[in-house]
C-alpha cells in the first residue's frame, strides 16, 4: 500500500515537471503560433547552466540565474532568427527551431562532454521529505524526513525524495504566478490582447514584436527552470532533451494546443500514466481477465509495467481521433 502511495506522488511530481516544461511551450504557441521544436533543448541548457553556476556560487543563486540566462538566449534567438522567418509561414519556423535543437546539442557536447555531469542537489534538498512506515499488523505511519534505521529494520519503509517535493512546490508556485500574471496584471492584459488583436495593441503604443520576444524568452526561461530541478532530480546529460522532447508535445496535444489549463491537466494525467502501471506486475491478459486461450498471443503476455511507456502516446492518438481540440483546448489539433 505504501509503495502505491509513493508511486502516486512520484507520478504527480513527474506530471508537475511536465507542466513546467509544457507551460512555456503552450505560452509560446498561444501567443505566436510557433511550435518550438527546440523547447526541450532550452530545458537541457537550464540544467547545464545551473550546473556550471552552482560550481561557482552555489545552487540557490543558480536556480534563479540559469533560467534568466536561458531566457535571454531565447529572446535573442527570437529577435535575431525566428522573427526573420516569421513572415514566410509556419514551416520555416519549425525548421529553424528544429535546426536549433541540433545546434544546442552539439554545443553542449563540445563544452560539457558527451557523458553525464555530477549535478547533485544541495545538502538542504538531499534525503527524504517523508517516509511511510508500515509495520506488520499496524497502521501506516508517516515520519518526516528519513525514518530511523531501527524503525525500518522491523517495518517496511518507503521514502519520498525531498527533490521531488521541491519540484512539486516550485511547479505549483509557477502555476499560481502564471495565472496571476496573465489575469491580474497590465502585462498579462497586453499579452492576451496581442494574441487576438495585435494591430489594435500596436495602435495603442505597445511594441508587439517586443512583446513576442519577451514571451518567447519567458517560455524558454520556464523550460530552463524545469531543467534546473530535473537536472538535480534525475540525470544531467546530453540525452535529457531527447527523453522529454516527445512527451511534452504529447502533453500539449492532449491538453489542447494553446491551453494552459489543459496542459496542467494533461501533465498530471500523463505523469500518472507513466508511473502507476509500474506497480502492476500482471500481464494484459490477466489485467483484462481474458481466457487462458488468449495467453498464446505475445502482445497479451506483456505486463502493464512494460507497456507503460507507450500509454501517453496511445492516449494522444485517442484524443486526436475523438477530441481533436484536446481536453480543454479551443483549437483543432
Amino acid at each position: 500500500m505504501e509503495q502505491i502511495l509513493i508511486n502516486l506522488l512520484n507520478g504527480l511530481s513527474s506530471g508537475l515537471l511536465l507542466f513546467m516544461l509544457s507551460s512555456g511551450l503552450t505560452l509560446i504557441f498561444s501567443m505566436m503560433g510557433v511550435l518550438n521544436f527546440a523547447h526541450a533543448s532550452f530545458y537541457m541548457l537550464g540544467a547545464y547552466f545551473a550546473y556550471s553556476i552552482a560550481g561557482w556560487i552555489g545552487f540557490w543563486p543558480a536556480l534563479f540565474l540559469a533560467p534568466l540566462l536561458v531566457g535571454g538566449c531565447g529572446a535573442l534567438f527570437e529577435r535575431g532568427a525566428l522573427r526573420r522567418v516569421h513572415k514566410f509561414g509556419h514551416v520555416p519556423e519549425l525548421l529553424i527551431t528544429f535546426g536549433l535543437s541540433y545546434v544546442v546539442l552539439e554545443v553542449v557536447q563540445l563544452i560539457w562532454g558527451r557523458t553525464a555531469v555530477p549535478f547533485s542537489p544541495p545538502p538542504s534538498l538531499q534525503g527524504a521529505a517523508f517516509t511511510l512506515v508500515h509495520a506488520p499488523g499496524q497502521a501506516l505511519e508517516l515520519a518526516w524526513g528519513d525514518a530511523p534505521a531501527a524503525m525500518c529494520a522491523a517495518a517496511s519503509c518507503s521514502k519520498f525524495p525531498l527533490t521531488r517535493a521541491f519540484m512539486m512546490v516550485v511547479a505549483l508556485f509557477m502555476l499560481l504566478s502564471l495565472w496571476l500574471l496573465l489575469t491580474r496584471t497590465r502585462i498579462g492584459l497586453v499579452i492576451q490582447a496581442a494574441l487576438t488583436h495585435p494591430e489594435m495593441v500596436e495602435s495603442l503604443g505597445h511594441n508587439v514584436p517586443r512583446v513576442f520576444m519577451l514571451v518567447f524568452g519567458s517560455g524558454c526561461a520556464l523550460a530552463a527552470l524545469a531543467g534546473v530541478i530535473g537536472g538535480i532530480t534525475f540525470v544531467t546529460e546530453p540525452a535529457m532533451a531527447v527523453i522529454v522532447g516527445s512527451i511534452i508535445f504529447v502533453v500539449v496535444v492532449v491538453g489542447g494546443i494553446g491551453s494552459l489549463a489543459g496542459a496542467f491537466v494533461a501533465s498530471l494525467v500523463i505523469g500518472l500514466l507513466q508511473t502507476l502501471p509500474l506497480t502492476v506486475d500482471v500481464s494484459l491478459a490477466q489485467a483484462f481477465q481474458l481466457g487462458p486461450d488468449t495467453f498464446g498471443y505475445p502482445l497479451l503476455k506483456l505486463t502493464l509495467a512494460q507497456v507503460a511507456p507507450i500509454l501517453p502516446y496511445l492516449l494522444m492518438v485517442l484524443i486526436l481521433i475523438f477530441r481533436p481540440k484536446g481536453l480543454l483546448g479551443t483549437r483543432e489539433g
